[in-house]
């Protein structure tokens, strides 16, 4: 009898081992497929030129991409937020990353001024890099499904993407953020600067 209830705990606990096994190998597969940033070239709204994501300031670096005017609204939501998870984590920065199809040098123009011109705020326009891409394997790379809503990403320097989300803002996102920026700033709680882009 004691030897039958053994050899049950036995396999009890190898069950669980594997259950917890399949679990994390899951969680792994899942955290390896939220995509990465691809390498790219532009410029902040202040006329500095960057490459990305390696000119991103931060050890964790907060992107709002944006497809359509419209969802400016949405990337405010979480703009409001910024300030308690950068009192929280002196690696965290945060950028807005306004997504448009590729077009010719006027055109491009064109809309820099007029971006320039609708944000008085300097700081604003050193954190608003304008994309002008081939979206599709943008999307691929982040693993954006669509371009009707707002996506925000956590990546940190080489690309890969730590956390995120998509939609407005809600406490419930919020929380969630701050838990996983208390975590990683144990581990990384300093940015370090990137080197200065000429």
């Amino acid at each position: 009898m004691v030897r039958a209830s053994h050899s049950f705990l036995i396999v009890i606990g190898l069950l669980l081992a594997s259950i917890f096994a399949i679990a994390a190998q899951s969680q792994q597969a899942d955290m390896a497929s939220v995509g990465k940033f691809p390498a790219l070239e532009s410029e902040t709204l202040e006329k500095q030129a960057v490459q990305l994501p390696q000119d991103f300031q931060g050890e964790r670096n907060m992107l709002f991409i944006a497809f359509e005017r419209e969802q400016q609204r949405d990337i405010d939501t979480w703009l409001t937020q910024m300030k308690r998870y950068e009192d929280l984590d002196k690696g965290f920065r945060y950028y807005e990353i306004p997504t448009i199809e590729k077009m010719n040098r006027l055109m491009r123009w064109f809309i820099n001024t007029g971006m320039r011109h609708g944000i008085p705020d300097k700081k604003a326009r050193e954190r608003t890099i304008t994309l002008y891409i081939d979206k599709e394997p943008f999307k691929k790379s982040l693993q954006i499904p669509d371009e009707k809503k707002i996506y925000a990403m956590v990546v940190d320097r080489s690309g890969n993407v730590l956390w995120r989300a998509s939609s407005p803002y809600d406490e419930a996102k919020g929380i969630n953020l701050q838990e996983f920026l208390e975590k990683a700033a144990v581990i990384h709680p300093m940015a370090i600067p990137a080197s200065p882009t000429n």
